[in-house]
């Protein structure tokens, strides 16, 4: 059991070849916030659920970041547009 920890350690001591292939890390897919909780319904009166889709600029934030799916990506954007429209949210930020 030694040798196997010693030729372990040995392994990490030795620099990595030039040539050797770098893997590239996939993250871990997000899942929709309104997927996964089915009560949860999108209006433009809910202030606070639309504030965390949109950066403080004013701009919508978009799918990959947010996770949010096509479906209810689109029906977000019209909801946040509704409620700038009704003075809830502002157009431009600070």
């Amino acid at each position: 059991m030694s040798e196997d920890i010693k030729s372990a350690d040995a392994h990490e001591s030795v620099a990595p070849d030039k040539g050797a292939k770098k893997f590239k890390r996939i993250p871990k897919r997000k899942v929709c916030l309104f997927c996964a909780d089915k009560t949860k319904i999108i209006d433009y009166k809910d202030v606070a659920t639309l504030k965390k889709f949109v950066t403080e600029k004013g701009k919508i934030v978009g799918r990959r970041q947010t996770g949010v799916c096509a479906a209810h990506q689109r029906k977000l954007t019209t909801e946040i547009k509704r409620a700038r429209n009704a003075a809830l949210l502002p157009f431009k930020g600070e």
